[in-house]
């Protein structure tokens, strides 16, 4: 196992970015940058051995400073959605910036995904790269000097392990995320809708309108298009006439997942028939958002592919989205000097 590192460019504001290969014994390697601590590539072999990079993503760094697509982002302090870009903390309220539909996606323009991280380490016994980064009080309006770490590991059975950890000097929202889009056919190879997904978890939490808040319930899959306790493609419902689908224009939903919060456990699956690439996603965060890239964009892609949408499918785990304005839903308040410490992982075979 090895790990190198090589330039990614200069940031427009003179900032030396870098690209950091981790490569296993069986050829599999994942790189990652410490702009945005983005997850850049990943190549894996299919059945037939055939190298393929199986991650949607861009050549330049520019693209990775301009996107509004989240492509491999590590996202922080809060990701998903927030309610009129507000909430309320020990009974003082805290605005955010309004970048969707009067609600706060993804902490706003000036995320995590977007600034130089620190490498603070380069572990080649354990094929591993941390890298950190200071969120001052009041940054993106969070309160709190908030410390965090993100660890990604390539193991030799092709496991792409991710572990956040952070702390913070004053109550606050921590719900962090990867954002990376995957086609198993490979980043070039068009639309994921044949890929075959399972999802553990018997509910949902169904939203509003095509704001995307939840409403507060809990809803179960059962006998709705929204049921992955099955395998089955991803298109075979999406194009349903069920409300929850036309809201979002396909699958853009958190899923309350069976055993959240109860350890690292396998929550998902995700396969593609033509390349016999299997992906496992183990976490223990309480639940995961399923995004089937309904409205992909931006500028072209890694080797100038134009990128369509459902052309990538995220399986973003993390708190549910609005859980700080919604009392019902687990709670995403980090306490001032405790740690923040999630987990999840890829696996592919």
């Amino acid at each position: 196992m090895a790990i190198s590192k090589t330039s990614f460019g200069i940031t427009e504001k003179g900032e030396q970015a870098s690209l950091y290969s981790l490569t296993n014994h069986s050829g599999t390697k994942l790189v990652v940058s410490d702009f945005g601590a983005v997850w850049v590539n990943l190549y894996v072999r299919d059945k037939t051995g055939k190298i393929r990079d199986v991650v949607l993503g861009y050549d330049k760094l520019e693209h990775y400073e301009h996107t509004e697509a989240f492509f491999g982002a590590i996202v922080g302090r809060s990701a998903n959605r927030i309610e009129h870009a507000a909430f309320t903390l020990n009974g003082k309220e805290y605005s955010l910036q309004d970048n969707e539909n009067g609600n706060n996606l993804h902490s706003g323009p000036n995320g995590y995904e977007s600034r130089m991280w620190e490498v603070k380490q380069m572990d080649e016994a354990k094929n591993a790269v941390t890298f950190a980064i200071d969120s001052p009080d009041g940054d993106q309006g969070f309160p709190g000097n908030l410390h965090m770490e993100v660890t990604y590991r390539l193991t030799d059975d092709n496991r792409v392990s991710i572990r956040y950890k952070g702390t913070c000097d004053q109550d606050t929202v921590v719900n962090m995320t990867n954002h990376s889009y995957f086609n198993l056919e490979g980043h070039d190879q068009g639309s994921i809708l044949n890929h075959v997904l399972w999802i553990d978890a018997d509910s949902f939490t169904p939203v509003a309108d095509s704001k995307s808040i939840p409403t507060g319930e809990i809803r179960k899959v059962a006998g709705t298009p929204m049921n992955f306790n099955t395998p089955k493609k991803i298109g075979a419902d999406i194009q349903d006439t069920y409300e929850q689908l036309t809201f979002t224009g396909g699958y853009d939903h958190n899923y309350v997942l069976k055993h959240g919060g109860q350890g690292v456990r396998k929550i998902a699956t995700l396969y593609a028939p033509s390349s016999g690439i299997e992906m496992e996603v183990e976490t223990d965060c309480v639940g995961v958002q399923f995004y089937a890239g309904n409205f992909i964009s931006g500028p072209r892609g890694k080797h100038q592919v134009e990128y369509q949408p459902r052309c990538g499918a995220c399986l973003e785990t993390q708190y549910f989205p609005n859980a700080i304005n919604t009392p019902e839903f687990p709670s995403p308040v980090l306490k001032a000097g405790d740690t923040y410490e999630s987990t999840t992982i890829y696996h592919f075979a």
